[in-house]
């Protein structure tokens, strides 16, 4: 009754039929629901906006309005059909604002859910990875063009390494959960690796690259894929849309995509980088992205994916030493299996360096 009461405050027309929990993301809270409007079944989807971690909630709203209208209408002008399910419709509160906020000034929106499609948290084969790749490029030559003032940072330093590890080592110093002794190894890693994870933000902040919009979050979970075709369609949990470089994406693609054994696998043997699907997923991102990246954008592709591997494994030590605060966690020591994952994945990559570097070069 509680989801109920809060769902008849978007504009959503036709009787109520169930809602529940949906999903599995690290930090919103995901519900979907299900409506008889005229005779047709439709379904939404609801989040509670996390404002620990967005605390401008609507700035959030506002820079997703922009995107999503601006893609849409582009969409449109192309003359293609079905565009509802290539981008995400904000369904609006009654009063006309992107968003409602309960009774206990928690921040809720609502899509139409996109129906057809379907999600990987690991990729089945290297055709799989060539149409992530080509949504991600998609995405990113579709805001080319957005104009108006710049969007808003909703979280700042996102991917700033620099400070990432100036974090970390706050949380090592304080130690404030007792940890770190036992985290000697990965400690030495991360630390060993400090210089060269910069590189990205380095590049970014000496104008080497260009800063563009970006998702900012685009692991492989984040983009949807036609049930049909397989064929990417929509791209979502846009909270994170907001200037960045275009290797952001790639790096978080990267590392996902191109290790097949689940973010938090405990087993580190199954934790290998696969160059097949590394060429699959560079040539679709490419076949899309190549008309407007620049000669350093493309040189830096292979070293992006280490970086988003490197930054990852640290938030995830860096929240193992705060108690574990950010990311939802199964098991006590979930986000430490979750760091040692990204190490192993970054020393297979250096261990094939050459032929990652090579097949990067041949795509481009």
């Amino acid at each position: 009754m509680i989801m109920q009461d809060l769902l008849s405050q978007f504009a959503i027309y036709g009787d109520f039929e169930e809602a529940g929990p949906f999903g599995g993301g690290h930090i919103n809270s995901t519900f979907r629901s299900s409506w008889r409007q005229a005779g047709t079944r439709l379904r939404y989807l609801h989040q509670r906006i996390n404002t620990q971690v967005f605390r401008h909630p609507e700035a959030v709203m506002e820079n997703i309005l922009r995107v999503t209208s601006h893609i849409a209408a582009g969409l449109a002008a192309s003359g293609s059909r079905d565009i509802s399910r290539q981008v995400l419709s904000v369904v609006a509160a009654r009063n006309g604002r992107p968003f409602v906020i309960d009774g206990e000034g928690g921040f809720w929106r609502s899509y139409l859910f996109i129906e057809g499609a379907y999600s990987r948290e690991v990729t089945e084969t290297p055709e799989e990875a060539a149409f992530l790749g080509a949504g991600a490029g998609r995405f990113q030559k579709q805001l080319v063009g957005l104009g108006g003032p710049r969007l808003h940072e909703t979280i700042p330093d996102f991917h700033h390494m620099e400070r990432r590890y100036q974090r970390f080592r706050e949380a090592l110093d304080k130690d404030a959960f007792h940890r770190a002794a036992s985290l000697g190894a990965e400690i030495d890693y991360m630390e060993a690796n400090a210089e060269r994870g910069a590189v990205l933000i380095r590049a970014l902040r000496s104008g080497k690259i260009p800063e563009r919009i970006c998702h900012n979050d685009a692991k492989m979970n984040n983009l949807l894929l036609d049930k049909k075709t397989g064929e990417a369609l929509a791209i979502v949990d846009l909270d994170t849309v907001m200037p960045g470089s275009a290797l952001f994406d790639t790096g978080d693609l990267i590392r996902t995509v191109c290790n097949r054994a689940a973010e938090d696998e405990r087993e580190l043997s199954r934790v290998v980088f696969e160059p097949a699907y590394f060429r699959a997923l560079i040539s679709g991102y490419l076949s899309e992205s190549a008309g407007f990246l620049t000669e350093a954008e493309k040189r830096l592709i292979p070293e992006s994916g280490r970086s988003f591997a490197q930054i990852m494994g640290l938030r995830f030590l860096t929240d193992y030493l705060e108690g574990d605060h950010y990311y939802h966690i199964a098991r006590p020591e979930h986000n430490l299996d979750r760091c040692r994952t990204q190490i192993a994945l970054m020393r297979s990559m250096d261990a094939q360096w050459e032929e990652i570097t090579r097949l990067a070069a041949d795509a481009a």
